[in-house]
């Protein structure tokens, strides 16, 4: 996805990783779109994603989230999680956040994992 930092491609990378069907739906619109904006919360942020037309859609279950990721970050004593939103069968919005804790400045020491093993990202059926 253009205009993604390492670390929120890195999550998104997890968080779409795996053989469903919708993830594979959705790592293909991930290829084509970039960063329409981000906004910093103080406790995590919001990444908004922009589509081209042409990308291709979800044919059924056109809004849901999901977020099976957590995060090990410096500077964090709670780590962090995320949600993925979809809206109209298009990836719309990536929300990371802190547990009630200031969203650090530097995050070039993390460690991304599942919420359990095996994974369970609760996706629709496609």
């Amino acid at each position: 996805m253009e205009g993604l930092n390492r670390f929120e491609s890195a999550v998104l990378a997890k968080l779409l990783a795996g053989d469903h069907p919708l993830l594979t739906a959705l790592r293909s619109q991930a290829e084509r779109g970039r960063v329409a904006s981000r906004e910093y919360t103080g406790a995590g942020f919001y990444c908004t994603f922009a589509m081209p037309p042409d990308a291709p859609l979800l044919s059924e279950h056109s809004d849901f989230q999901f977020g099976d990721v957590n995060a090990k970050i410096s500077g964090l004593k709670h780590g962090a999680g995320f949600v993925i939103f979809v809206r109209g069968g298009r990836l719309d919005t990536l929300e990371g956040y802190s547990y009630d804790e200031s969203w650090p400045e530097a995050l070039d020491d993390f460690e991304l994992s599942y919420q359990s093993e095996p994974r369970n990202p609760q996706l629709p059926n496609a």
